[in-house]
């Protein structure tokens, strides 16, 4: 008898904080593990630089007056990777689930996340490809240049943070005030550039869960 697959509620937030975004994830991360349901955030950040546990405050380019003068928070983050810049014009996701048991292992974790990613950017004409590049990995790239990138924290094999994808052209000034990721030979670049064109932030949102659902054989439904 076939087994039913896992139920993923999917919650956009529109444009949030950082901070509040991560309390909420914290929340949904301690139910499932109470055995509760698991949950897909998708939302779009107010403009903050996040360091990961392997940051170092010298990848942050800006001075700490640079950016408050643009409005930037600097938070300090438990998500794996260096720095990242989050803002409008990017699409967030932080899927909250449970890897436990058929996903125990934070590499396949993280290709499926690429996968789910390399879809949807393939139902807007772009072919996103991971690097070789070793330095580059948890990342989606077209040509030289960074499209999506993901960083992510595991507790008792429950999973928060996730992954980010540019959009429109808005977060490209922003990224000139980090070193993104620790990466010094690469550029980044935006669903816009690419297409000539800017596509809608809630249409990006709207081909995530489908492709989730595929690649992690889970049941979405609406939160």
């Amino acid at each position: 008898m076939a087994t039913r697959a896992a139920a993923t509620r999917v919650r956009w937030l529109g444009r949030i904080g950082y901070e509040e975004a991560w309390a909420l994830q914290r929340e949904a991360a301690e139910e499932v593990k109470a055995g509760g349901r698991e949950t897909l955030f998708l939302l779009e950040h107010e403009s903050v630089f996040t360091l990961g546990r392997n940051a170092s405050r010298g990848d942050i380019l800006f001075s700490e007056e640079r950016c408050r003068e643009l409005r930037i928070a600097v938070v300090e983050s438990d998500r794996g990777g260096k720095v990242t810049y989050h803002g409008p014009g990017q699409l967030v996701g932080y899927p909250v689930v449970n890897l436990h048991p058929d996903c125990r292992d934070v590499k396949r974790y993280v290709t499926r996340l690429e996968e789910v990613l390399i879809r949807t950017l393939a139902d807007f004409g772009i072919r996103a490809e991971r690097s070789p590049i070793r330095e580059r990995v948890s990342s989606l790239w077209v040509g030289n240049a960074k499209i999506a990138a993901i960083g992510i924290h595991i507790s008792r094999w429950v999973t928060t943070h996730g992954f980010a994808v540019n959009v429109t052209n808005e977060p490209l000034a922003h990224f000139a005030g980090i070193v993104p990721c620790g990466i010094t030979d690469g550029g980044v670049t935006t669903m816009e550039r690419l297409l000539g064109r800017a596509p809608q932030l809630a249409d990006v949102a709207r081909a995530i869960p489908s492709h989730f659902a595929e690649v992690f054989g889970r049941e979405i439904i609406s939160a």
